[in-house]
């Protein structure tokens, strides 16, 4: 058995690179462990990185053949899909690299290897180069996250039949796409190929995409994403699946009972979920408990039922975000050094990075209606913001719910340019317990997007001043 540790996390994506980080700032000798190869986990590698790069890259290119003339710049573009996936790669390279540097600079012991768990207090590590290691600790934090959720017919082989790591692999437009799924990635990597020329269908089982968003953020990004060129079908499940070498025939009928249709295309992104990675990890041989999805259990504290066994991030489930699984590997760390580590799951932002953004934060219209919690709704569009208009990007609305008695924020939704930034403002206020009208008293500078936020707060007490 090699040196005892104080904490040994077992995977490098957010929730653990992070946790790992901040032990080793409170003192505590730390591990991580972690089978990929590169530190970042799905977020860094094979989610949320990339696909920003690829959205960030498809809509300059979407702006130079649409947009740009009505700016007086004219453009004939040309698409180099080679060096956007090169770019895309080069990007996730660097921030991998970045990440293990941080490793040496925190003076943590980085194992590349598949973890398990031998005992509350041992974690057997199955190195990549061959080996086998084994390392004696006082804690253990699971983070190993999450993985593609599929259906026995709808088999991912990454080149007809995707994952969101495949379809961000792409060396070449397909004519036809279709995306099973219209939560966050399928919109987004949607999104991408049909900027660069793809003719996307959205497939979706619910009656509107994005499930759990606000109603009325809902509609309006299907209602705009459809005048882009995406082409949606809610409310219907696909039922089969049949490949050939170059074409995908799907199977799809209402989800409430209907006739059958079929649907031909040269590519299908899988895109209906994620479920938590547990595989190989020893965990049920360790008496930690899981749920029926398996996802682990734990408690306040993200502790097992095993003393000294924690677990963050996807793998615990809520909100599979990377943002939250750091703020819980943070909490973690900072409970093992004897500190008090918190997680506001009240008010943890989602973002949707199509154009335009889209970002939400707290109670829906919906949620606080099932309640019962009486509520004021402020409303303000980017049609009425200068600085969106000067852009050429007014396209969208902010919305801020309000509690009726105390003005206390409860809530705020997002379409719009930069929602992603701009949610932010309202994440803060409402992490101090802020109320509409601290956000319509704080003085914003003009011109600039973030004046839509200050009037729909002022909106919430009907004043808003220029609409």
């Amino acid at each position: 058995m090699s040196d005892n540790f104080d904490v040994v996390v077992i995977g490098g994506g957010p929730g653990g690179y992070v946790c790992a980080i901040r032990a080793a700032q409170l003192g505590l000798k730390t591990a991580i462990v972690e089978k990929r190869g590169a530190l970042g986990g799905t977020c860094l590698n094979v989610g949320c990185i990339p696909a920003k790069a690829l959205l960030q890259s498809s809509h300059l290119y979407e702006m130079a053949a649409h947009e740009m003339e009505n700016h007086g710049i004219k453009v004939t573009p040309k698409l180099d899909l080679d060096q956007m996936i090169d770019r895309k790669e080069a990007v996730v390279k660097q921030l991998t690299q970045g990440v293990e540097f941080l490793m040496k600079k925190n003076k943590i012991k980085y194992i590349v290897g598949e973890g398990k768990v031998a005992g509350a207090d041992k974690v057997s590590v199955k190195l990549n180069d061959g080996g086998e290691e084994v390392l004696g600790t006082e804690n253990i934090v699971i983070a190993t996250g999450s993985d593609v959720a599929t259906l026995p017919f709808l088999e991912i082989d990454e080149k007809l039949m995707m994952s969101s790591t495949g379809a961000m692999e792409m060396r070449k437009v397909p004519k036809k796409l279709a995306v099973i799924g219209g939560g966050v990635i399928g919109l987004e990597l949607g999104s991408v190929w049909n900027r660069l020329g793809a003719e996307v269908t959205v497939i979706e089982f619910l009656d509107q995409i994005l499930p759990g968003m606000d109603g009325e953020i809902r509609k309006t990004a299907q209602r705009t994403l459809k005048k882009q060129g995406i082409n949606f079908n809610t409310g219907t499940k696909v039922t089969a699946a049949a490949k050939t070498k170059t074409s995908v025939t799907l199977t799809m009928e209402p989800a409430k009972g209907g006739d059958a249709e079929e649907l031909k295309v040269d590519a299908c992104l899988v895109a209906i979920g994620r479920r938590p990675y547990t595989d190989n990890l020893g965990l049920a041989e360790a008496g930690v408990e899981m749920d029926e999805r398996g996802f682990i259990k734990v408690d306040h504290d993200l502790q097992t039922n095993v003393a000294g066994i924690f677990a963050v991030g996807d793998v615990i489930g809520g909100l599979m975000l990377a943002h939250k699984a750091e703020e819980e590997g943070v909490a973690v760390a900072e409970m093992l050094a004897g500190q008090s580590g918190h997680v506001n799951y009240d008010v943890i932002p989602g973002i949707v990075y199509t154009h335009p953004e889209i970002a939400s934060v707290g109670q829906t219209e919906e949620s606080l209606k099932a309640a019962g919690i009486e509520y004021t709704s402020g409303k303000f569009p980017f049609q009425a913001n200068g600085r969106a208009l000067a852009n050429g990007d007014s396209e969208g609305f902010v919305k801020i719910l309000a509690d009726k008695k105390t003005d206390r924020v409860l809530g705020a939704h997002i379409i719009g340019p930069q929602g992603g930034d701009l949610i932010q403002e309202v994440v803060q206020a409402m992490e101090f317990g802020g109320s509409a009208e601290d956000i319509a008293r704080t003085c914003h500078g003009h011109p600039g997007l973030p004046e839509a936020v200050k009037e729909a707060a002022l909106a919430v007490g009907k004043r808003a001043i220029h609409s």
